[in-house]
């Protein structure tokens, strides 16, 4: 059956390009009344605005989800829009350049954990604050198969993610009884602009990661994945969809792997 999530507001962090605007747009087909929130207020405002042109509805705000006040303002003004908040995708985050703990130093470690894993938390907190009183509502973070094991990322980037799938496993134990599902969706190799995206978010002083890390070209990705490619965003929005539907009301605490069968090995 189609998944349809019509009338329940979502949230989705990190909503302006790559997995967090594939998630937004599968929302919005899904019926979902989209807030877009996004560090570029001009990206979000574009993917707002596919929403829309698609038929669905949808609210760009601009913040830094590493910023309690950021997240309850776009939050607070998603509720104005379109009314309570039934689904918070915690998708913003940035690489660390694959730097290991001895290249690495403290103010890049701290701005990574700050939006990779504190992100996650200021936006779970700030969905537990609404969702708990209606006793309802569906919490998706993005982890990523450098949650689970001890390569995909450096040292603040698989720390991050193992923290978001421990928070993760947390609060499903805390909250699954009060009506909140909280899962994790664990991303292997996706074609986005993260790289990019982060080297520009880190700024000038981090060095080039451009061919840094593993799965850097295809062939080093086949020889990692054993489904010969890199996933979509789709792939990705897929299953968000799937853990924000009515079909996944017993499904809590859960980390969901898309990546290709690379875990598998």
């Amino acid at each position: 059956m189609a998944t349809t999530l019509k009338d329940r507001m979502a949230v989705v962090t990190g909503a302006g390009s790559g997995i967090g605007r594939g998630i937004a747009l599968a929302l919005g087909a899904a019926g979902a009344p989209v807030a877009a929130l996004d560090l570029d207020g001009g990206s979000a405002e574009e993917t707002a605005s596919l929403i829309a042109k698609a038929g669905g509805r949808a609210k760009a705000f601009q913040g830094d989800t590493s910023k309690a006040a950021d997240i309850d303002r776009a939050v607070g003004g998603a509720i104005a829009a379109f009314g309570p908040l039934e689904i918070m995708v915690n998708n913003a985050g940035i690489l660390d350049g694959y730097f290991n703990v001895d290249e690495m130093d403290e103010s890049l470690w701290r701005r990574v954990i700050d939006i990779d894993l504190t992100g996650v938390f200021l936006g779970c907190k700030r969905a537990v604050a609404e969702m708990l009183p209606r006793g309802r509502g569906r919490i998706v973070n993005i982890a990523s198969v450098a949650g689970l094991n001890g390569t995909g990322g450096g040292a603040a980037y698989i720390a991050a993610k193992h923290g978001v799938v421990g928070l993760t496993r947390q609060m499903a134990v805390v909250y699954s009884a009060r009506g909140i599902t909280i899962n994790a969706v664990c991303p292997g190799p996706i074609l986005t602009n993260l790289r990019r995206h982060s080297q520009e978010i880190l700024g000038p002083d981090i060095p080039d990661m451009s061919g840094r890390g593993i799965a850097v070209n295809d062939d080093q990705m086949r020889a990692v994945v054993p489904a010969g490619r890199r996933g979509t965003v789709e792939d990705i929005a897929s299953a968000v969809c799937y853990l924000a539907s009515d079909e996944a009301g017993y499904v809590t605490g859960h980390t969901m792997v898309v990546d290709g069968g690379w875990r598998a090995k």
